[in-house]
């Protein structure tokens, strides 16, 4: 699924800002963590040194062996406990009554010597942040930061965005406009960007080139089409008036009979190429409203005689009604091209042609060749399926060009039930 250019960058930037934020939360939060216990273990240093000073001071202090409202407890130690044990900090969770939850606590366990000489162990403690609560704040706070900062990206990459990128849309709305043959006065683009100048420059430029060789070749074809009719045109008369002399051999009859036969092919593929060129370069504008049930029925009127020589039976169903915007001419050529293929292809002998129209679509299916068409090559130009018949392969190419440049209606063929089918459908 493509994506624009403002939703393609606005996407990489929230992805990257989560990443940004989500690296940055975890370092904020070790570090606030290292400053809490660094100043908790601070206090209680001091604290520590204010307890040792009153106890030599007040040996009353040396019974405090339980803790209390001063959050500390004295009691005697042993030598052998306090060898090297200087100042040593631990976290722990306690139970406090008011609140009937456990608590953090940070506490820290020191030894020292009394006025009489004995060791004691001093054991003091302080509540601390609660750690998840903490975390808990601080991702709240966080994800209320990132939505914040997004809306504002959003916001401001809007008008921004907007704003230094109207010279690139200008561009895009220029080259979806242009058609070869339409070249109309490009109008220069208003920008202090030197790039879009420059990317504005280069397409006209590439435009004046295109349509200039897009004019060379439209009049070298239209030239050589018209230089070529009328030589092949001559050349036929003439072979018509040596077909009338009775002095000629039943062998030099034959033999101009096949040669016009040839030439008269290559004046059909003449004119089938300078159809060809002439849809695929758009000279086909003007549109209607084509109603194709009309035009499906007429056209088979017309090949009547072609179909009832050929001994073929057409079935035409209209379930529903095919109106289209389309060039009427284009619309002609396309359903005579679609019968003509189904007579030429089917059987010799009880062929079958069944019209299915529909208010979106309609098909053509004939009987034929018993297996089913190549759907990757049956649209190429000059692509035949039996060499022995009588068509210059064009048929289905001038079909597929006309479909492809009218992006109105799609084909697709299929092989069903004997039936080769070709279904046309809306867009």
């Amino acid at each position: 699924m493509t994506k624009s250019l403002k939703n393609y960058t606005i996407r990489y930037i929230t992805i990257m800002i989560l990443i940004v934020i989500a690296v940055w939360a975890l370092l904020f939060y070790a570090f606030i963590m290292e400053e809490v216990y660094d100043n908790v273990d601070d206090g209680l240093k001091n604290q520590k040194i204010e307890i040792i000073r009153a106890a030599y001071n007040d040996e009353t202090i040396l019974k405090i062996d339980t803790f209390g409202i001063n959050q500390f407890k004295i009691t005697k130690a042993s030598q052998q406990i306090q060898q090297g044990k200087k100042n040593t900090f631990k976290n722990d969770l306690i139970y406090m009554p008011y609140d009937e939850d456990m608590e953090p606590y940070r506490i820290l366990n020191t030894y020292f010597y009394g006025k009489d000489k004995q060791l004691y162990h001093l054991e003091i403690r302080t509540s601390t942040v609660e750690e998840d609560e903490l975390q808990y704040d601080l991702a709240t706070a966080l994800i209320v930061l990132y939505i914040l900062i997004i809306i504002s990206i959003l916001s401001i990459n809007t008008l921004v965005f907007h704003r230094a990128f109207k010279p690139f849309y200008q561009i895009l709305d220029k080259l979806e406009k242009y058609h070869f043959g339409k070249l109309k006065a490009t109008q220069t683009i208003k920008s202090n960007v030197r790039e879009f100048i420059l990317l504005d420059s280069e397409i006209d430029k590439m435009l004046d080139r295109n349509e200039k060789i897009f004019q060379q070749q439209k009049l070298f074809i239209e030239n050589a089409a018209h230089e070529l009719q009328t030589p092949l045109a001559i050349s036929t008369n003439k072979l018509e008036l040596l077909l009338e002399d009775e002095r000629l051999s039943e062998q030099q009859l034959i033999a101009i009979s096949e040669t016009k036969e040839a030439l008269e092919r290559m004046i059909k593929l003449n004119k089938a190429l300078l159809m060809l060129s002439r849809i695929e370069n758009n000279q086909f504008e003007s549109t209607d409203k084509v109603i194709f049930n009309s035009l499906i029925h007429q056209i088979c009127d017309e090949l009547a005689d072609l179909i009832e020589y050929k001994g073929i039976t057409v079935e035409i169903a209209d379930h529903g009604t095919f109106i289209l915007e389309f060039n009427s001419d284009l619309a002609t050529i396309l359903l005579s091209n679609l019968i003509r293929n189904a007579i030429t292809y089917n059987k010799p002998k009880d062929g079958l042609i069944k019209i299915d129209i529909h208010g979106d679509s309609f098909s053509i299916a004939n009987t034929g060749n018993n297996t089913a068409l190549p759907p990757n090559s049956i649209f190429n130009r000059f692509h035949k399926e039996n060499s022995a018949i009588n068509s210059n392969g064009l048929g289905l190419s001038i079909v597929k060009t006309i479909i492809d440049t009218s992006s109105k209606i799609e084909i697709h063929y299929s092989y069903s039930n004997s039936f080769h089918v070709f279904n046309i459908q809306k867009l």
